[in-house]
């Protein structure tokens, strides 16, 4: 009886967000101790963020993908692993953390994050796909681990500042708000969701979730979980600077009301209860969300601007990417 071949990781690191030695040191012992075989190292560019590099692991039949980076690292990892059913795992390196912190993953314990990706558990978690028709009436399709969004949250990504941000961390996207509230152009659109038409809306924000907090532990989409095989999408339209000051007023209500914890996960505590036909904050939910729109606007996902799109066609896939999670303990 021969010995299976010994396991491989490959890791996908943004050089600018890692501390490589360290990094590579904590890889190497876990591996070893693990009794895994010798990690592939792929660095991410600037014309390549992720997507080629996972695409040379699984050329390689790793069996595990480890990313080391920021929110747009991650969501260019589980773009380049979708449908591939390889696991991946989670080095929290940048400002957001998104993923990380909706699944309360540990955020500042390196040793920890190394050990979790070569003995913890596998745990299947939603994934949102989007195609996003341009200008010129082409399309492209990428994927979103967190949320996709316009208005606001597109317009205060693209306004904040990226030494200011590797500086004060989330705390530089505060600059970046009261920016983007300048700007009085609003979003016309009409959106479908699971087939069923709706009329033709003007607001200031559109945002599609996966999951539901925001960095600074702030609960965005309440109702939103990584595993149950929907999209939450939030409208917002406040009426001028009040209608701003109400709209927070509501969302410190609602993260007052779950007592601190992240819906993420399922295990989340009921948030406060929400007006569905509340016109400021207009809270859906659904499979399929198509949206057309009456001019170009910016797009994000994730965390980083993708530039304008006329349109936009965004589903789950259910169970669509598998995440490394601390082994859970036996009863």
């Amino acid at each position: 009886m021969t010995d299976s071949p010994a396991k491989v990781a490959a890791v996908v690191y943004n050089p600018i967000k890692v501390d490589l030695a360290v990094l590579r040191a904590n890889v190497e012992t876990e591996a070893r101790s693990a009794g895994w075989a010798e990690t592939l190292w792929f660095e991410t560019t600037v014309d390549d963020n992720g997507q080629g590099m996972v695409k040379q692991a699984l050329a390689e039949n790793v069996d595990l993908v480890i990313a080391a980076g920021g929110d747009g690292t991650v969501r260019a990892v589980a773009e380049g692993l979708h449908g591939s059913g390889t696991s991946l795992a989670l080095l929290p390196s940048g400002t957001g953390n998104l993923l990380a912190r909706n699944l309360k993953l540990t955020l500042n314990d390196m040793p920890l994050s190394v050990r979790t990706a070569f003995v913890g558990d596998d745990r299947p978690i939603d994934l949102g796909l989007i195609d996003i028709e341009r200008t010129d009436t082409t399309r492209d399709r990428h994927v979103f681990v967190v949320m996709a969004g316009m208005g606001i949250d597109a317009k205060m990504i693209e306004n904040t500042n990226d030494d200011l941000k590797k500086k004060a961390g989330w705390l530089a996207y505060i600059g970046a708000v009261v920016v983007s509230l300048r700007d009085k152009r609003e979003l016309h659109l009409r959106y479908t969701l699971d087939g069923v038409k709706g009329r033709r809306h003007t607001a200031n924000t559109i945002i599609i979730g996966n999951c539901g907090s925001l960095p600074g532990n702030i609960l965005l989409l309440p109702d939103a979980v990584v595993d149950d095989g929907l999209l939450d999408v939030l409208v917002i339209r406040p009426s001028g600077f009040f209608g701003w000051v109400t709209v927070w007023a509501k969302v410190a209500i609602i993260n007052r009301g779950r007592g601190g914890a992240a819906r993420g996960d399922s295990a989340g505590q009921d948030p406060a209860p929400r007006n569905r036909n509340d016109p400021e904050l207009r809270y859906r939910t659904g499979k399929r969300l198509v949206v057309r729109l009456s001019r170009p606007e910016l797009i994000e996902i994730d965390g980083d601007t993708l530039g304008e799109a006329t349109a936009f066609n965004a589903w789950v896939e259910p169970g669509g990417l598998t995440i490394r999670v601390p082994a859970t303990l036996p009863a």
